[in-house]
């Protein structure tokens, strides 16, 4: 079973609907103050059994990057024992990742992919009010300590009808996870072994998760990917006009692209026409497959964002669950006002974070393998379409009768704007932490 009580809540429970969220960083520049810090701070963080948090129904989340453990004096020996992945650090990842070009580490917003960034707290809320009521309590805590520094902050809020900057509904799929008592969105899909998430815990190929020493500090924590994610709205609108005729031609684009309807509908459940009311129903958007009814592709193509993020039940079913993510993001910006075809130069996006038990087959391997590269599926050297590394001489090909459509000039519109891998220990962890002592 499932320690629920010391993991932390934002582990397994979604983000709520609507959210407000915010991302601090912390420098720590004195052992000693880094310590305080984690102890100060530790108390507000909630636990996966008592979804109420001390802050009432808003989630604090702290988790360390390894440079931050080492400015903790976690022990060399128990540092070692981290994933090879987690020590080096997202920046030394880029290249796997795809960070590359513009998104290269050399271009990330400060000091995002630095030595600096040590602590990152996350907190969200069913709205901005209770936001800041947690984060004025955070700060009551973190602001009487000397020796850390506040180096980065950034604010998310829910875009309205819980969508993301190119318009689509967004946070649609969560899995279950055995133990966790939280029911996944997709039925048809078995709950996966909470070693896939939780360190400590049999995973799906047969053995433990395995977990950082000692065992204080690695049980019941898990690894946390945060990514700044920069969205290029209106070259995407640019790019669905130039390939469709007329209005509802761009919206099926769209869909085709996405694998959904911007409602949230599924083409998978409605592949000719959008259903706003199944897009809003949170008991039917999710449920449906991919092999039985749709393994070419005509409804939902292999090479579309959400088939390739998760190909359920597809041909590459024997490894889907191994490579299976909790995936959850916060939008940061204003909308892009509809109908607009030029930039306007804002900043506008989503704080993307990964939670999983291994960063090397899990979030890399996703990244690499599936997001910029088709040949799971048969796509060849192809993309995703969406997210993926395009150089803007990409095409973007699905199904459809008696040829298939080809859609050309397909470029970059997401570009990395930093981030960093976490550990996300547990609450004894948090506490042993914030009593080292050598």
């Amino acid at each position: 079973m499932l320690e629920l009580d010391d993991i932390q809540s934002g582990v397994l429970r979604p983000r709520p609907a609507p959210y407000a969220a915010a991302y601090v960083l912390f420098r720590i520049d004195d052992r000693k103050a880094g310590r305080e810090l984690i102890r100060r701070i530790g108390p507000l963080v909630a636990s996966a059994a008592h979804p109420e948090s001390p802050a009432g129904d808003t989630w604090v989340s702290v988790a360390l990057s390894f440079q931050g453990l080492k400015a903790l004096g976690v022990p060399q020996a128990s540092l070692d024992s981290f994933s090879p992945e987690f020590q080096q650090g997202m920046a030394a990842r880029a290249g796997v990742l795809g960070d590359t070009g513009e998104s290269s580490p050399e271009h990330w917003e400060k000091p995002l992919g630095s030595a600096d960034v040590h602590v990152v707290l996350t907190a969200l809320a069913p709205d901005s009010e209770r936001l800041e009521a947690a984060l004025a309590r955070a700060r009551r805590e973190y602001q009487k300590i000397s020796g850390i520094t506040d180096i980065w902050n950034q604010n998310c809020h829910a875009l309205p009808n819980e969508r993301e900057a190119f318009g689509f509904k967004d946070g649609i799929s969560h899995p279950a996870i055995e133990g966790s008592g939280i029911p996944g969105t997709n039925p048809y899909e078995q709950p996966l072994k909470a070693g896939e998430f939780v360190l400590g815990y049999p995973d799906e190929m047969g053995g433990l998760s395995a977990a950082p020493s000692p065992d204080v500090l690695g049980r019941n924590g898990s690894y946390v990917v945060f990514r700044k994610l920069h969205q290029r709205v209106a070259a995407f609108r640019q790019f669905v006009k130039a390939n469709a005729s007329g209005p509802e031609g761009e919206e099926l684009v769209a869909a085709k692209i996405m694998g959904r309807w911007r409602s949230g509908a599924p083409l998978a459940l409605c592949p000719l026409h959008d259903d706003p009311e199944l897009g809003a129903d949170r008991a039917r958007n999710n449920v449906f497959l991919f092999k039985e009814d749709d393994a070419i592709g005509y409804h939902t193509p292999c090479g579309s964002h959400i088939r390739r993020m998760n190909p359920r039940d597809a041909d590459v079913s024997g490894v889907v669950r191994i490579h299976r993510m909790i995936r959850r993001g916060t939008s940061y910006g204003p909308l892009l006002p509809d109908g607009v075809l030029e930039d306007d130069g804002a900043e506008r996006g989503l704080i993307f974070a990964f939670v999983g038990a291994n960063l090397g087959r899990q979030f890399e391997f996703v990244q690499s393998e599936w997001m910029n590269d088709g040949g799971f599926f048969g796509g060849g050297a192809t993309k995703d379409p969406v997210a993926g590394a395009n150089s803007g001489a990409d095409a973007y090909s699905f199904p459809k009768r008696p040829l298939a459509t080809r859609l050309k000039g397909l470029s970059r519109f997401v570009v990395t704007r930093g981030g960093e891998y976490c550990f996300l220990p547990s609450l004894r962890a948090l506490q042993w932490l914030g009593e080292l002592e050598s």
